[in-house]
């Protein structure tokens, strides 16, 4: 399994504000770049994979209403979460 335990501590610990806080938008935004990257590699070599396919569609719009929101409720840890996991905006 490519996501460990261990490996979703580690996200939400360097982008959350702690271990156990799954709920902030950061760690939740960067545990969702971590899967659509992972996605994304899969389907470079299973192109006709369609379920997946599907998966990465809905996660990429899961993260992109938690950056609207965050973008809305406070712009500084949007920029600071945008720069720090090198996405587009």
């Amino acid at each position: 399994m490519y996501l460990t335990k261990e490996k979703k501590e580690e996200i939400f610990e360097k982008h959350g504000k702690g271990k156990n806080d799954t709920g902030s938008a950061e760690g939740q935004i960067a545990l969702f770049t971590y899967r659509i990257s992972h996605l994304t590699e899969h389907l470079k070599n299973n192109r006709k994979d369609y379920n997946t396919e599907r998966s990465l569609v809905s996660l990429v719009g899961k993260r992109r209403n938690l950056l609207d929101y965050l973008k809305k409720k406070d712009i500084m840890r949007y920029r600071a979460i945008v720069k720090e996991l090198g996405l587009r905006k």
